[in-house]
């Protein structure tokens, strides 16, 4: 809620300041802190996201530490916001980091600072946040914890104002922990790092920071004290909710904080009627569409973009990237589904696994079955079409109720180039085949079993590639030497 009523006034265009110059020590990693992973994404893309979807303008990302690797994981942009880079060089605290971002910024929007190892922040707070600094007051985004031990502590008068039934009174200085007093650091209202102000007042404070403090750095906090001795009104919007305020500084954390953003994932899905047979052992590093009925066993990982049809049952240890699979498909334990741009699709009806492997391009039909270490890639199966275990459909087009033994393969890959394999309807591959690509299989057609086929058959014929069988009877396999 906001402290004071919310005002009419408009607030301009948003431009978003995100601080992602630190070292990230505590991680012990030579990858820079905000590029570490939450959900599959940087800890940076969570951030951009969300100053996208709140229609930001210009974004302006302060870098300093990798700086070359973090502007590099931006290449795709964000959105429709125009994207900038201000290097902070060297690292003198968060007010010398948005001093560095001042110049790309026009006086005529509302600035709104966050932090890319903050992941979390949610798109309606910084609207809120907006709305509460109203193009003329700056907005601090507070919340109250039992141990504050390490943030900055929101610094009150004593006047009054009503805000969850206790009396609060004008904030006037954000202290950071290191140098505040003992009856300060007993308050347990602290700044979340994230602000909204407009531009033309943020420039003004920022060029009279000092470093006269226990770190020795220039604390963005400080505009705080200078926004109340120039009258400017500062105003909190206090949320509740720890977890968009949760900044990442050691490995511990970020798991903790995977963690309780998978068990929100999980309790959004049931909400929608999803089964899940144990929400504490789901990972969702994506989007996740279901319709109606669906069910997930243990242990599944759910990549890129995943749509579940209605009555779709995923059994347990199933991972499963950028793919779509249709009304009552079963997808049994262990199964791969990699997709990656060219996507996976899965007909209604169909069984999948245990231990199928569906690469980029696999897409099958209705009812089609691939059972246990099956391995399809790019490859197009009709309906019906069955290849029950340990085979290799690569870059063939299989047609309807084509039964594919135990053991065979598509050969193509010339050491050079890809072939592609055609295979009629009704044909029936027998085990341990080889099909030498590019070739096609004449509907109804029959391979016999053990073959390598190196040119077309004709429809309805039956092939047989093999040596005679010989027999030698009375054969003695030879002995080893007695040693001496």
């Amino acid at each position: 809620m906001n402290q004071t009523p919310q005002q009419d006034s408009n607030p301009g265009p948003v431009d978003v300041v995100i601080m992602a110059a630190g070292k990230g020590t505590r991680m012990k990693s030579r990858l820079p802190k905000v590029l570490h992973r939450l959900g599959g994404r940087a800890l940076l893309a969570h951030v951009a996201g969300t100053a996208a979807r709140i229609g930001a303008r210009g974004v302006v990302v302060v870098t300093g530490h990798g700086a070359d690797q973090v502007e590099a994981s931006m290449a795709g942009g964000i959105g429709n916001a125009s994207l900038r880079f201000a290097r902070q060089e060297p690292q003198l605290g968060t007010g010398h980091a948005v001093q560095q971002a001042a110049p790309l910024l026009a006086d005529d929007g509302t600035v709104v600072v966050l932090s890319g190892d903050v992941p979390l922040i949610g798109e309606e707070t910084l609207r809120a946040l907006v709305a509460a600094s109203a193009g003329s007051k700056l907005a601090l985004l507070t919340i109250e914890f039992d141990d504050p031990s390490g943030y900055g502590r929101v610094i009150r008068s004593a006047g009054s104002g009503q805000v969850r039934g206790d009396l609060r009174g004008e904030v006037q200085a954000v202290v950071e922990h290191k140098d505040a007093t003992e009856a300060q650091r007993a308050v347990r209202e602290i700044y979340s790092g994230v602000m909204a102000v407009p531009a033309r007042l943020l420039k003004g404070w920022l060029a009279r920071l000092d470093n006269n403090n226990a770190q020795g750095e220039y604390y963005l906090t400080d505009v705080v004290k200078l926004a109340a001795a120039d009258g400017v009104p500062v105003v909190a919007h206090i949320t509740t909710d720890a977890l968009q305020v949760a900044g990442i500084n050691s490995p511990a954390q970020l798991a903790a904080l995977e963690r309780a953003w998978q068990l929100r994932q999980a309790n959004a899905l049931m909400e929608q009627g999803v089964r899940l047979a144990d929400p504490a052992r789901f990972d969702l590093r994506g989007t996740l569409e279901c319709a109606g009925d669906v069910e997930i066993d243990v242990n599944c990982v759910f990549e890129g973009a995943v749509s579940l049809g209605e009555g779709v049952r995923i059994g347990a240890n199933c991972v499963i990237a950028n793919a779509r699979i249709e009304a009552g498909a079963v997808i049994h334990p262990f199964t791969h589904i990699e997709g990656e741009k060219a996507g996976v699709t899965v007909g209604a009806g169909s069984l999948i696994g245990p231990f199928a492997r569906l690469r980029p391009g696999a897409q099958l039909g209705a009812e089609v079955h691939i059972g246990n270490f099956v391995e399809v890639k790019n490859s197009t199966l009709a309906a019906g079409a069955k290849a029950n275990h340990l085979a290799y459909l690569g870059d063939a087009t299989v047609g309807e109720r084509v039964n594919y033994g135990a053991g065979s393969i598509t050969a193509n890959y010339d050491g050079a180039n890809k072939h592609r394999t055609v295979i009629g309807d009704d044909v029936h591959v027998g085990s341990n085949c080889v099909l030498v690509a590019p070739i096609t299989i004449g509907a109804g057609g029959t391979i016999g079993g053990g073959s390598t086929i190196n040119k077309s058959t004709e429809p309805g014929a039956l092939t047989v590639a093999r040596s005679k069988a010989v027999s030698f009877p009375n054969w003695k396999r030879p002995q080893k030497k007695p040693k001496a």
